[in-house]
């Protein structure tokens, strides 16, 4: 007994093929009006449902990662700043640095795109199916913290160990408290020749033992960070003095 349209979309949910279910009348008439066999809409089905699980699964994978927006390479503007390091940025954008365990140190001025690219790069990683893990550099210390004060900071460790990519970005833009350079090293010390991490700041290399406080730390985890690690550095103008000029221009434009 053949079933109606409500009845096999209600089959195909309980099956949990729900997208099936979204194009089934669509592929029911592409084979009724002679636009497809039998066959070619059955496979157009399982492809739907196919291309709907790996979008939930996307979803939930940049859900997981911390990520607070969608920023992709395409977006940059590079005419804008041609003293970006384009060349190496397009080659990490490959992501062979996470299949061989290295890390990236991305410097330079505010506005000039650092957090940009290693947010574009962590959501390549989440669409090539890597653990991704993104922080601020300050909410970053700020958990680690409340696992260690709730005593679930072996928990909060594997976490971050266990990620294929940590984003620490924003390095240095807020003071950080007393502590934070041990805190920083375990982290680094965890990842290091086991996974992959990006690091943005706009300080540059010799102010970091006295901005963390620690010396004594700081060399070793620099040495770590650039043993087997890419260094950028991002210079030229700012694409935030860029935005809010033009922000300014149309609301001058408005209220005229």
């Amino acid at each position: 007994m053949s079933m109606s349209v409500p009845e096999l979309e209600k089959a195909l949910r309980s099956l949990r093929l729900s997208g099936m279910v979204a194009t089934l009348q669509a592929r029911a008439l592409q084979v009724a009006s002679h636009e497809m066999s039998f066959i070619e809409a059955l496979s157009a089905l399982v492809q739907d449902e196919l291309d709907r699980r790996r979008s939930r699964l996307l979803d939930r994978r940049f859900a997981t990662s911390g990520l607070p927006q969608k920023a992709t390479l395409q977006m940059l503007d590079w005419s804008f700043n041609p003293r970006l390091p384009k060349r190496d940025i397009l080659e990490l954008g490959a992501l062979k640095f996470i299949d061989s365990r290295e890390d990236v140190l991305l410097l330079g001025q505010p506005g000039t795109g650092k957090s940009h690219v290693a947010k574009s790069l962590a959501l390549l990683a989440v669409d090539r199916g890597y653990k991704v893990m993104y922080r601020e550099a300050h909410v970053l210390l700020e958990e680690i913290h409340e696992a260690r004060q709730l005593g679930h900071l072996a928990r909060y460790r594997a976490q971050i160990a266990g990620a294929s990519l940590l984003i620490i970005d924003d390095l240095f833009l807020r003071r950080l408290p007393s502590g934070s350079a041990d805190e920083l090293a375990d982290v680094l010390m965890s990842r290091y020749e086991r996974a992959s991490t990006i690091i943005t700041s706009n300080r540059p290399i010799d102010d970091w033992a006295e901005l963390l406080g620690d010396a004594v730390i700081v060399t070793p985890l620099l040495d770590r960070l650039m043993h087997h690690g890419h260094l950028l550095r991002f210079e030229g103008k700012s694409w935030r003095l860029k935005e809010a000029s033009e922000r300014a221009a149309r609301s001058t434009a408005g209220a005229g």
